[in-house]
């Protein structure tokens, strides 16, 4: 699993963030196919006034292959996937303040262990996939936090369908299983180095007060936070 110990800190740490405002805060938005990333980042950058940074998907020149033919394509896919993401991360350090990204750099390898347990992805192209990654994160600063959207893989499942992308009708519930798997160790493994806020997500909560209780629980504690409260919008 990729941790994140070798990056150093920005510039934004916790430290010096403002107690009233995550205006100069890098938060990055985490979870599985179909949860609402793209929703929640939308609403957390409007209601902190910062920057969103979306998961490059139409401009995805491999992602319809990939879903068609996912052993052949997997490598290209996570290095494709990976070299994007990167230069979002080096965008969102070299423009200052902060700003929210859907989906961070630190799961694509999630995705590419997954492969790799399936029988998509051979040994060798995943350590060559991770030794890129290490090079990349001498040159990479960490967000200061991560929104983890917590939910089940049939949940996921059944959003996936009621998106209605078509490359995305061979998704398999045991795949979503699998990756699920990988993300309970993922975000135990980051969440000692990088503050984690993990919000139940199978029944969908009002954006704009989920980005208001996120902003409090993040001037609340280090390391993994669970965020539980009973939504007053429906």
């Amino acid at each position: 699993m990729i941790g994140c110990h070798q990056a150093p800190r920005c510039d934004t740490r916790r430290g010096v963030v403002s107690e009233s405002r995550l205006q100069d805060v890098f938060i990055g938005i985490a979870g599985l196919i179909g949860a609402g990333k793209t929703t929640l980042a939308k609403a957390l950058g409007a209601h902190l006034d910062l920057p969103v940074y979306f998961e490059p998907i139409t401009d995805n020149e491999y992602l319809e292959d990939f879903y068609r033919d996912t052993a052949r394509y997997a490598f290209s896919t996570q290095i494709y996937l990976l070299n994007r993401r990167f230069q979002q991360h080096q965008e969102i350090i070299w423009r200052g303040g902060g700003a929210v990204q859907d989906r961070t750099i630190y799961e694509d390898a999630v995705f590419a262990r997954t492969l790799v347990d399936q029988g998509l992805m051979e040994e060798r192209d995943y350590r060559t996939y991770l030794q890129l990654f290490k090079h990349m994160s001498n040159f990479m600063c960490r967000p200061n936090m991560i929104v983890y959207l917590d939910l089940t893989p049939e949940v996921s499942m059944s959003r996936i369908a009621q998106r209605g992308r078509a490359m995305e009708s061979g998704v398999s519930l045991e795949y979503l299983t699998a990756l699920h798997r990988r993300y309970d160790e993922f975000i135990h493994d980051i969440s000692r180095t990088i503050p984690v806020i993990r919000v139940p997500w199978d029944d969908f909560k009002d954006a704009e007060e989920t980005a208001v209780r996120i902003e409090h629980e993040y001037f609340e504690g280090h390391f993994l936070r669970e965020v539980a409260w009973r939504p007053t919008k429906s």
